[in-house]
């Protein structure tokens, strides 16, 4: 599947996950999402800790920087996120925690 298809091409997320993880093929660009997405998990528990509700503003860029630097450098593809933002954000967090699991390789 391409990714330029428009997102109604999947009517559920169930059919776009496949796709999800087609273009997360290489290891280190799944290990960067992996870490990218621990690290997300950490600032967030920092934040409730501390009270210091301004760290959530380093999400997006802790998320989306080591998931695009896998994308660009080591994926050679363009993020799924840009075609497909609302399944890709919950592609992320179903890759996270099938990698946990061990249904994904690490």
């Amino acid at each position: 599947m391409e990714a330029d298809l428009p997102q109604s091409r999947y009517k559920t997320f169930q059919e776009f996950y496949p796709y999800y993880l087609s273009e997360h093929a290489n290891a280190v660009c799944r290990r960067l999402h992996f870490i990218g997405s621990s690290l997300i998990i950490l600032m967030v528990g920092i934040s409730a800790a501390t009270g210091n509700l301004a760290l959530l503003w380093s999400l997006p860029l802790i998320g989306y920087g080591f998931a695009w630097i896998g994308h660009f450098f080591f994926e050679h593809n363009r993020p799924a996120t840009f075609t497909y933002p609302f399944y890709s954000l919950l592609g992320d967090w179903a890759m996270f925690r099938d990698i946990l699991i061990g249904r994904v390789r690490w």
